[in-house]
């Protein structure tokens, strides 16, 4: 077993929770699904963990199938499905890196908001998004999520400001590099890749897709995100508002974990 399917085997429950905690995220990314993914329109989610994504667009009327390198994360997605009586159509069992081995149709929209940000090579990446397209109807909808490389400076200010002795050459590395490998020094995450946000429209640019979508999530929100989510709704959804148009500046994208982009796949 490989260390990123061992580290979601082993983190069912707190990857399903993680969406809890990051609310911002998962609502200001509900939005652009919103806006590109139609009703009724057939899902592949490459990578999807426990189903949030793959849950939410099947209540919406779309025909989802969910793929997944951990298989305790899809047992954790089926049973959800059953517990809210929502259909996921199909689960495949597989590594985005070999979709074909258990993929064989096209859809309308592919979701690939995991598997870029655990290839730390990037003739991994590159291979994983050729294999997206490949699957991807002429016209059909690519949507890919990045974690930023600003995020693990992000993460440690919110968090424990106090533990920059000894790692701030470390979190300078990330801006650079980008690669988080495990090991016994460096046990927290599993193997990553944290994309500079000044990478992300040229290395998407070398593939057969038109952008429609380069955002980043969180805007300016990251660091405030918990007294954010504490708000009374109202507050809240004026707040999402807020991130959602801002995020669209690249001026924030430095203060953003994540970052989205939604390309159309051009008819040739």
């Amino acid at each position: 077993m490989g260390t990123v399917e061992k580290y979601y085997d082993d983190n069912t429950e707190a990857e399903w929770m993680r969406l809890e905690r990051h609310k911002i995220e998962f609502d200001i990314t509900k939005r652009y699904l919103d806006e590109y993914v139609k009703t009724g329109t057939r899902v592949l989610d490459i990578g999807g963990g426990p189903g949030r994504y793959s849950l939410y667009l099947s209540l919406k009327g779309c025909h989802v199938h969910l793929l997944d390198l951990s298989s305790k994360n899809l047992e954790y997605a089926k049973n959800k499905a059953t517990e809210l009586k929502i259909d996921i159509e199909k689960y495949f069992h597989a590594d985005a890196l070999h979709l074909s081995d258990k993929v064989n149709e096209q859809y309308d929209v592919i979701l690939c908001m995991g598997p870029i940000y655990h290839l730390p090579e990037e003739a991994d990446r590159i291979k994983v998004m050729k294999n997206c397209i490949h699957h991807l109807k002429p016209g059909g909808i690519l949507i890919v999520s990045f974690i930023s490389a600003y995020a693990p400076i992000i993460d440690i200010l919110k968090k424990y400001p106090e533990a920059i002795r000894g790692y701030k050459e470390t979190l300078l590395s990330y801006l650079k590099d980008g690669r988080n490998i495990v090991s016994p020094e460096n046990q927290g995450f599993t193997n990553a890749y944290f994309m500079n946000p000044n990478q992300m429209a040229s290395f998407m640019s070398q593939f057969d897709l038109v952008q429609k979508v380069l955002t980043g999530i969180e805007g300016i929100s990251a660091q405030s995100e918990e007294k954010i989510n504490a708000l009374e709704e109202t507050d809240y959804q004026e707040w999402i508002d807020l991130i959602y148009e801002t995020s669209k500046d690249p001026l924030t994208w430095g203060a953003c974990e994540h970052f989205l982009y939604i390309g159309q796949k051009k008819n040739t």
